[in-house]
């Protein structure tokens, strides 16, 4: 009887969201369709995605292709399998959204194997590091059992201003228990990285409707879920340390062979804060 009731109390909703949001408002969509850097030292926002293995770090930059180009796309490939076999991505690299004229957003998002628990498993968070500082070439094939190191054809000597990361994204799935304490010790060793080299932080949250029935039944109560308002204040805000409205539940594309309006939503207020502090950072930074 008491895990039952522990169970209605963590899935009930609540009376009133904590946080409003515009559903299907397209001011979002197109400000990020309209975006521009206006300065002129770099032609886009580089976007880095960090997080434990499986919270879905590829499939949130090809859900950001699907809402922008109106239909499901796969620029980031994914693995569909336990994530117990390790990080499905190997290798560094840069991912562009095609624009219908053709040309490219001024936006892009770096993938990176996911952090797992022990040592020589997973990306190592001396490459994090470097790839924040625009140290690691594109295509690089990331080596958990060593560093990437000078000597090391991956390595570039010498990072322009885009090579540099202009903003950083922890991804966290809402369908853990909890994050892993050497996981968790990575996150902040990372997080204190960035915060030493003035990149702007945020987190996004996923596949919290895996494991909350309300969200699941509809999107729209995301911001009434007691799972989702947990996950946000405990694990990302009490344990990582970051601001609460800088903390966005979002729903990737997985199952779904058609756009959603409420899954734009989300994935787009994500978008427009990645590239609002991207701008700002290189318009202080750079």
């Amino acid at each position: 009887f008491y895990a039952l009731k522990c169970f209605s109390i963590q899935f009930s909703a609540l009376k009133t969201p904590w946080r409003q949001v515009s559903w299907g408002n397209q001011a979002d969509l197109q400000y990020v369709k309209n975006f521009q850097l206006q300065n002129d030292k770099v032609t886009h926002v580089r976007v880095l995605l960090y997080g434990p293995v499986g919270a879905g770090k590829s499939s949130f930059i090809n859900s950001i292709s699907n809402v922008l180009r109106r239909r499901i796309t796969c620029p980031a490939l994914t693995n569909a399998t336990n994530e117990e076999e390790g990080s499905f991505t190997k290798k560094y690299e840069t991912h562009n959204i095609k624009k219908d004229t053709g040309q490219f957003y001024p936006f892009v998002f770096n993938d990176l194997m996911g952090l797992e628990d022990g040592s020589g498993r997973g990306v190592r968070v001396e490459d994090i590091k470097l790839a924040m500082m625009g140290h690691v070439k594109e295509g690089y094939k990331l080596n958990p059992a060593s560093p990437l190191s000078t000597s090391d054809s991956g390595y570039n000597p010498s990072p322009s201003p885009e090579d540099r990361v202009h903003v950083l994204v922890c991804v966290h799935t809402g369908n853990a228990t909890e994050i892993n304490s050497s996981v968790l010790q990575k996150m902040k060793i990372i997080r204190e990285a960035a915060s030493d080299l003035g990149i702007p932080q945020l987190a996004v949250l996923t596949k919290f409707d895996e494991a909350c029935p309300e969200t699941d039944k509809d999107l729209k109560n995301v911001y009434k879920s007691k799972l989702v308002k947990r996950k946000v204040n405990f694990d990302l805000s009490s344990k990582l340390g970051i601001p609460l409205n800088f903390i966005l539940p979002v729903k990737n594309y997985s199952e779904e062979t058609e756009l959603n309006d409420d899954v734009d939503t989300l994935m787009l207020s994500a978008v427009r804060m990645m590239i609002d502090l991207g701008e700002d950072f290189i318009d202080s930074k750079l």
